[in-house]
């Protein structure tokens, strides 16, 4: 058992899923492993791409990779449905490779989250987009 509480709680309303999903966009936009990874339980699990990831740990290395090589990246995130303990997000975000070219990924996030409203599972599908610089909409 943890002791540890991440508000809003669940079951969602509509306005406390809207909370959650904008202190997700805000953590994430931080790039910041160690902070992002407190979101999720210390046993989450993950689907993003075709990585299979389990556990926190896992996350923060998953995490500090994505960030090394996905530079200046920034992320919107849209609540797309929610029901008592789960979500669907739907999101798109931009970045650059050490290259200089610039990508527009898009997808979808189903989110499970236990009672202290901590992620226990998270399951992303997600499709980049090559754009050139000047396509960007996310600044």
């Amino acid at each position: 058992m943890t002791s540890e509480h991440k508000h809003p709680l669940p079951p969602f309303t509509e306005e406390t899923a809207l909370i959650k999903v904008q202190m997700a966009e805000d953590a994430w936009n931080t790039r910041d492993p160690n902070k992002v990874c407190l979101a999720y339980t210390v046993d989450t699990e993950w689907r993003n791409r075709t990585d299979f990831i389990t556990g926190r740990e896992e996350v923060k290395v998953f995490l500090t990779k994505k960030w090394e090589k996905e530079l200046d990246y920034k992320l919107r995130k849209e609540l797309w449905g929610f029901h008592k303990n789960r979500m669907a997000v739907r999101f798109e975000y931009e970045w650059h490779d050490a290259a200089g070219l610039w990508y527009r990924s898009y997808g979808n996030e189903l989110w499970e989250f236990d009672e202290n409203g901590l992620m226990a599972k998270r399951y992303a599908s997600i499709n980049d987009l090559a754009i050139e610089e000047h396509e960007r909409k996310l600044h």
